[in-house]
């Protein structure tokens, strides 16, 4: 079989012009005006780039920015190009030649798009380098390559020449992705932070390898059962306690864990084993270090100049500047790289709310209106569109999953419709709802069992993924089986019956790592999980039905077919406050297909508990959390229950079922 490769330096046309390098010193370049300027022959750049690059449009930017090695008039070097309009000068200094900021000057393209490039000779791959920038103030800065593939592990701070080649194995799963990342198709993602997932036993401090990491991750994730892991962010991050999501590499999988090519075997052998991946995407701020984006030519280039725009009080970073082409074109060009070179099935785009409102957590005055006196970031939400067009253009079978928790209309609606283009917007109401109940004493519960059943008012409204995430077990939250109430037992059970709730709830589904076998304790950014804990009865047993709900997910077409519209779910009864029992219906797109959940959310058993059914037959149980395979009491239905000619619930027929004290079973009509 033929190997599918990432695009690869020998591929490339081989440069044969002589360039012309400039050899003008710091101090001359800020005794003149004009710097020297050259359309050279090794420029990478053709007019329909610089043309699509200046209208916001370029969506492969990665293929002309940074640094090349290139073959030019027989002889093997690293072409370099960077964006610097508000530089008088500009060189590449790195480890060839100690550092030195005159030796090895850029010049800049005759075209005024601010561009500045050189070709350096008998260097190449390994190369340490930054750009050495003095603005046209005479304000000096030494800057990491923005489109860089590599970088030094932090806290060192320099760009290395690296490419991108990569012979992929993959080829039977990206030919059939589409049906495993379709809408119609179980969507069970696992959350994951690499440095925190796992470490090594003999020395914890120690992180893992991406490769390390695919020995242990890929056959735990296969054997669970999870269709898909997320990757909190892997671009370049300098500081470990961000937890990935202030970056100043975004071409570059992190350096902590081994070079692009390791991480992409990491994504290789999860395709391999049948796993899609999805990658967090952060294009809504970024942070201020010095080597980063930030006043990266000495002007606001990356960020909005006006810091109402251009400052995120939350997280203390800055805003891209929405609004200019070139920004735009960097945004549009990485997320179509990490599906292009790396292979991601989808993008799950962080902070998107911060991104549509301009008074986004700030006050009166604080921020200024759009030029209809409105509070929408006109710039940000079209930029939305055009980058959701572009992937599903040309990466039809990926997916795009916004983290947004506003009302913002249409998140999952195409643009065509007026929608903002994601696949799916993950469910922050439903979340809190959730939480917010489960966290309460059973015996309070009755009183808020609308906190249930809101959810499905809208749950339609968009393509909904229910997040189970980081955010929830930090900052004093507590580990989610820590939030449940009761003695141990109950805690366990309570969990099961929520992740039960979940996993039958219509959308599909998040799950952030240690949630699977409850993890006690919150999580830590440089720690690794409490795998010791699966030694235990409880924690064993939460894994085992974790794992069960996911092949009934996967495997009864109830569950996922009709995920998204209201055809696939239908309410039983809500009304039995006093039990607090709910009941309700999933469907797929055959009669036969139809499942019967039923949720007891007191630890009190209820025996022969009747229930309407939505068609005659026999009925068995495919699923109870009560299960002692689960660390349950065993509260179960072994036999097939028949249906009876007893009106209940408004139906005709009807059946009588036990059910589990803080429990839930899932039948399925024969």
């Amino acid at each position: 079989m033929a190997k599918r490769k990432s695009p690869t330096p020998s591929a490339e046309p081989e440069q044969t012009a002589q360039p012309t390098l400039s050899n003008l010193s710091v101090q001359e370049a800020e005794q003149t005006d004009t710097p020297a300027q050259t359309d050279g022959p090794y420029s990478r750049f053709t007019d329909f780039d610089i043309f699509l690059f200046r209208s916001g449009k370029h969506q492969r930017l990665y293929e002309k920015f940074g640094s090349h090695v290139v073959t030019h008039n027989g002889v093997v070097g690293t072409y370099f190009a960077v964006w610097a309009p508000s530089a008088r000068y500009v060189a590449v200094i790195g480890n060839f030649n100690s550092w030195d900021k005159g030796s090895h000057s850029m010049n800049v393209r005759w075209d005024s798009s601010g561009i500045w490039e050189t070709f350096i000779p008998h260097i190449g791959a390994g190369e340490t380098y930054k750009y050495f920038i003095v603005h046209e103030g005479g304000r000096e800065l030494e800057k990491g390559d923005p489109y860089a593939h590599f970088w030094e592990v932090p806290p060192k701070t320099a760009s290395i020449v690296r490419d991108t080649y990569y012979e992929w194995q993959d080829q039977e799963w990206m030919a059939n992705r589409k049906e495993k990342n379709a809408l119609n198709a179980p969507f069970s993602v696992y959350e994951v932070h690499l440095a925190s997932w796992r470490r090594d036993p003999g020395d914890p401090e120690r992180e893992l390898s991406y490769d390390e990491i695919a020995n242990a991750l890929v056959p735990y994730v296969q054997d669970m059962g999870f269709t898909h892991v997320e990757f909190m962010p892997v671009m370049q991050y300098p500081y470990a306690p961000s937890w990935g999501y202030q970056i100043t590499g975004y071409f570059a999988p992190s350096s902590r864990f081994g070079t692009p090519q390791d991480f992409m075997r990491l994504v290789e052998r999860l395709h391999q084993a049948g796993v899609g991946v999805i990658l967090d995407w952060v294009p809504s701020h970024f942070p201020g270090d010095a080597h980063g984006l930030y006043e990266f030519d000495g002007s606001h280039l990356y960020e909005h100049p006006d810091m109402r725009r251009g400052y995120h009080p939350d997280w203390k970073s800055y805003i891209f500047n929405y609004s200019r082409p070139e920004v735009r074109s960097f945004l549009l060009s990485n997320a179509v790289f990490w599906l292009d070179r790396c292979h991601a099935d989808g993008l799950r785009v962080d902070a998107v709310a911060s991104m549509l409102y301009l008074d986004y957590s700030r006050n009166a005055g604080e921020w200024e209106p759009n030029m209809f006196g409105g509070r929408e970031n006109l710039e940000a939400i079209s930029l939305m569109k055009e980058i959701n067009e572009a992937i599903y253009k040309e990466f039809p079978d990926t997916q795009t999953i916004a983290e947004e928790s506003t009302a913002f209309p249409g998140v999952s609606r195409p643009v065509y419709t007026g929608g903002l283009g994601f696949g799916m917007k993950w469910m922050m109401g439903w979340m809190n709802d959730t939480l917010r109940y489960f966290e309460r004493d059973p015996s309070f519960r009755k009183f808020h069992q609308d906190e249930l059943t809101f959810s499905t008012i809208y749950a339609f409204t968009e393509n909904f993924m229910l997040p189970l995430s980081h955010d929830e077990v930090v900052y004093g939250k507590h580990a989610l089986v820590s939030k449940m109430p009761g003695d141990e037992w109950q805690r366990f059970a309570n969990l099961r019956l929520l992740y039960a709730y979940m996993f039958t709830h219509s959308g599909t589904k998040l799950m952030f790592m240690g949630g699977e076998f409850g993890q006690t304790s919150e999580w830590k950014f440089d720690a690794s999980l409490d795998w010791h804990l699966l030694e235990f009865a409880p924690h064993k047993g939460m894994a085992a039905c974790v794992k069960a709900l996911n092949t009934l997910y996967k495997t009864e077409p109830a569950m996922h077919e009709r995920s998204f519209t209201a055809d696939g779910f239908e309410w039983i009864d809500t009304t039995d406050r006093d039990n607090s029992v709910v009941t309700y219906i999933r469907k797929g797109n055959r009669p036969e297909d139809t499942l019967l959940v039923v949720l007891n959310m007191t630890p009190v058993p209820r025996h022969n508990y009747r229930i309407g059914v939505p068609m005659a037959g026999s009925y068995k149980e495919v699923f109870n959390s009560d299960s002692t395979e689960f660390y349950g009491s065993g509260v179960t239905n072994t036999t097939s229950i028949a249906s009876e000619e007893e009106i209940w619930h408004g139906r005709p027929q009807s059946i009588q079922l036990n059910v589990p004290p803080l429990g839930a079973v899932v039948l399925k009509v024969d």
